[in-house]
């Protein structure tokens, strides 16, 4: 497996990580409820993504729920010292496919403690809180995160599912280094929170990157594939990698194979007319 990745990114402006990044969410059971199927085909996976040269991995303690950061750990601590685990808080998990937005306060805080538990850190590198909860103000929201910052549980913050205008008020409570907001070639909806984050030296992590565009664009991504040698999954990535250097990409699978092909994509450097072809 290559382990050349397109580039790197300076998370916080000080942790330098390989913009080719991996997400656990699928070592999870149907509907992302329950422990990994395999279980030891998940930490083979996990552990042939570092050695691929993933050095960050995004998770969340509503993954099973808290299922995927004991695998994680399960697996990979101790954790090589350029890892970064990212996870997330703020959800109550309900059964298959239910996420309950929680912004409680003594939610967060718990969900925090959790995830050190569970990840078996000290530290959290990148927690992120999953959504703003319209039924608490989210400075009331990041209260206990500004006191775990405080207290040394954790180094950065970041935001999921976020407009520019939720940024600004959150940078107002904590600095933010980090939005994960649904993105990809087929749904564009959050290009100015893009650029907005460019500007900004945060992170932007698309989630569900590999969604590859409608009918239409199949013929084009399918042509450009041929010419790289590439999968049109390769193709989709390579896309997020050329549009914005801050861009960090989490795909996620539960397959050697598939995981192997996702990290070709570093190695797939678009041209300007390729990049403006697919993005028409």
């Amino acid at each position: 497996m290559s382990t050349a990745i397109a580039d790197t990114f300076r998370v916080g402006g000080e942790i330098e990580i390989n913009r080719l990044g991996y997400g656990g969410m699928q070592l999870t059971g149907k509907g992302v409820w329950g422990d990994a199927p395999d279980r030891e085909n998940a930490k083979k996976v996990l552990k042939a993504a570092v050695e691929a040269g993933v050095n960050f991995i995004d998770t969340a303690d509503s993954y099973g729920p808290h299922t995927n950061e004991v695998l994680i750990a399960d697996a990979l601590h101790p954790y090589p010292l350029d890892l970064l685990i990212a996870t997330k808080g703020g959800f109550d998990r309900t059964g298959p496919n239910q996420w309950v937005t929680n912004g409680d306060p003594k939610h967060i805080r718990e969900a925090i403690d959790g995830s050190l538990k569970r990840l078996k850190v000290e530290k959290i590198d990148l927690w992120q809180l999953h959504r703003f909860d319209p039924k608490f103000p989210v400075e009331e929201t990041l209260a206990p995160v500004v006191e775990a910052v405080e207290a040394g549980k954790i180094r950065y913050v970041g935001l999921s599912e976020v407009d520019t205008e939720q940024i600004k008020r959150a940078e107002k409570v904590v600095k933010i280094v980090s939005v994960q907001n649904l993105y990809n070639l087929d749904d564009r909806k959050w290009e100015e929170v893009v650029d907005y984050t460019e500007q900004q030296g945060m992170a932007f992590i698309p989630w569900y990157p590999l969604a590859s565009g409608p009918n239409k664009l199949q013929a084009k991504i399918a042509q450009i594939a041929e010419k790289h040698g590439a999968t049109t999954s390769q193709i989709a990535l390579a896309w997020l990698l050329k549009r914005a250097p801050h861009i960090l990409l989490i795909p996620g699978t539960s397959s050697l194979e598939h995981l192997k092909e996702n990290m070709g994509a570093a190695n797939i450097t678009l041209s300007y007319e390729d990049f403006a072809a697919l993005s028409k």
